[in-house]
């Protein structure tokens, strides 16, 4: 049977129990993956049970523990009964992966006030309550780690910027929470443009600017779902023991492209590493020109 071929090592996580949220897909269901392949009990957490599920029994088909719990992480008093569900079911929360998110594209002026609070509290205030609630319910007096995906926010995101506000306030959060929480440790990772299947769910019009994204990167090449894992997992890691209060960009070095150096890599790429054995191309990048770079691992 395949197996996640993770660089870290076997059992690393033994007996730990690490909640995921947006766990039933993309990056999420990838780091899930990777945790359980190194001996962690995996919490996820999500809105559609069905997705949830899925993921339930890839990973308990190989063998490792996986429970699923149904939430609206924008919701307080649903996240706090959550939290409390995983410690029923598993008795310690070690980690926290704070996954969730999304948000759609539109230009500022026609954003609605109502479409601004659905992506910030996605985005900003349902990580503020996963946090708090693992912190103040158990790893407070225990210790623990936790690790917030933002996104590339440098330069402003255009075309997103209810998102990029939400996601650069995480960013800000994770490091008074860093200080605050301690010796909890609070770290924050910024994934760049990564094939994941999240970019199947854009409209039909961002299609080109999708396929061609790699052209902006230096490393000219888009990132994997196993790279952005593979972040997380070493800043939940012993190896992060003394780092707090940062964050890992995951992006091929995409916002150091400038205007004044119009040149964006050299041609050719870095060989990507891609462990999931249950990746997937996203339809949007299939049969076209856009790279996610050869495969090792």
């Amino acid at each position: 049977m395949a197996q996640y071929g993770s660089v870290f090592q076997a059992g690393l996580f033994a007996g730990q129990v690490v909640v995921v949220t947006g766990g039933g897909s993309g990056i999420g269901r990838c780091t899930a993956h990777e945790l359980a392949s190194l001996g962690a009990a995996v919490a996820i957490v999500g809105r559609k049970l069905e997705k949830l599920d899925a993921v339930r029994v890839e990973i308990e088909s190989t063998g490792a523990v996986c429970s699923t719990h149904v939430c609206d992480i924008r919701e307080e008093a649903a996240v706090r009964a959550t939290v409390e569900a995983v410690l029923q079911r598993h008795g310690r929360i070690d980690a926290l992966v704070n996954n969730a998110g999304g948000q759609f594209p539109s230009p500022l002026s026609m954003i609605s006030a109502k479409g601004w609070d659905a992506v910030v509290r996605n985005n900003l205030t349902g990580g503020f309550l996963m946090a708090r609630e693992c912190v103040t319910q158990w790893m407070a007096a225990r210790g623990g780690a936790v690790v917030n995906i933002i996104a590339d926010i440098w330069g402003g995101m255009p075309g997103m910027a209810h998102s990029g506000a939400a996601r650069a306030g995480m960013l800000n959060f994770t490091e008074t929470a860093a200080l605050e929480w301690a010796p909890v440790r609070v770290n924050a990772v910024a994934p760049g443009w990564i094939a994941s299947s999240g970019m199947d769910q854009y409209p039909p019009q961002m299609t080109e600017t999708i396929q061609n994204m790699h052209t902006l990167v230096p490393l000219q090449r888009l990132g994997t779902e196993s790279e952005v894992s593979a972040a997380i997992t070493f800043l939940l890691s012993p190896a992060a023991a003394f780092i707090s209060g940062a964050c890992l960009r995951v992006d091929g070095a995409a916002p150091n492209a400038k205007r004044i150096w119009p040149q964006v890599g050299t041609g050719g790429s870095t060989a990507a590493f891609d462990g999931f054995h249950l990746a997937t191309t996203p339809k949007v990048l299939q049969g076209k020109a856009a790279r996610s770079g050869p495969a090792t691992g």
